[in-house]
């Protein structure tokens, strides 16, 4: 099953692989740093053996390799790695220049205080959401996510936002890669993301509630900003114990899709002064 994770999750990637400049070492350094979760603080050997599908001896240079350049940490006497401040460097520098994220923002703090929930913006990359800007209010629950953080775009609300928003034969393209990943799940997740497309375009943005966690729902907007930009996504987020229902979809939803227009056009705004 690992295996045929990390194959959907780099299909972007399949025509590259056949160019001659594609530098492989380079790209498997790179899966291996991803293969670390939020949640992961020491994995061992063969847990990233196991995570990443490759032979023993290629991770074990490639480990060798990003311990020396310091982007891991490796505790000899229990074989384990963990990822070092030089991979959060890289990330934040990306961050910090990260000018959308910077732009939403202040919309983003305003809506996270009005429905006393989280705010979060995020952009694909493979079949995963990572957030790119976060915004919390000081009441009722406070989710444990923040930037970096990945989430699965076939359960979530701003994975599903963002496929909505897709041109369809981009969607298209993506489905079939779900459906690759999903195996037997694909069906139920299939018909499901059906339901969500009709309550898109009926009303501009997407609910869940408790489908990918219990105890949290959500509603999502896209975020297109043309000229070719990647396409983001703009979410909501709190307890389902009171964020749900009448309140997700007639209250925090038509705030959503209002965000969402004022970010774009904040965004054009800078572009124009630039």
């Amino acid at each position: 099953m690992g295996r045929k994770r990390n194959a959907a999750s780099s299909a972007d990637a399949d025509d590259a692989t056949k160019d001659p400049r594609f530098i492989a070492a380079l790209a498997r350094g790179i899966e291996l740093l991803r293969v670390f979760k939020p949640q992961d603080r020491w994995l061992s050997h063969r847990e990233i053996v196991r995570r990443i599908a490759l032979p023993p001896a290629t991770v074990s240079r490639l480990t060798f390799t990003l311990t020396a350049m310091g982007y891991l940490r490796h505790r000899e006497d229990v074989g384990e790695y963990a990822l070092s401040p030089a991979v959060l460097g890289l990330g934040f520098s990306m961050l910090g220049n990260f000018d959308i994220a910077r732009i939403a923002r202040p919309t983003m703090q305003a809506l996270a205080d009005k429905c006393q929930a989280a705010v979060s913006l995020g952009a694909r990359h493979g079949l995963e959401m990572i957030y790119v800007a976060h915004s919390r209010s000081t009441a009722r629950l406070i989710l444990g996510l923040d930037v970096g953080a990945r989430l699965p775009i076939a359960r979530t609300s701003m994975g599903r936002a963002v496929l909505c928003g897709m041109s369809p034969d981009e969607r298209a393209m993506l489905m079939q890669r779900m459906a690759l990943a999903e195996g037997d799940a694909w069906p139920a997740v299939k018909a499901r993301l059906a339901e969500v497309q009709a309550q898109y375009d009926a009303s501009g943005f997407v609910t869940t509630e408790g489908e990918w966690d219990p105890s949290i729902s959500a509603a999502a907007v896209p975020v297109s900003l043309g000229d070719g930009r990647t396409l983001l996504g703009l979410s909501v987020g709190g307890a389902s114990s009171w964020l749900h229902g009448k309140a997700l979809r007639e209250e925090v939803g038509p705030l959503l899709v209002q965000a969402a227009h004022t970010i774009v056009s904040a965004i054009h705004a800078a572009d124009w002064k630039d």
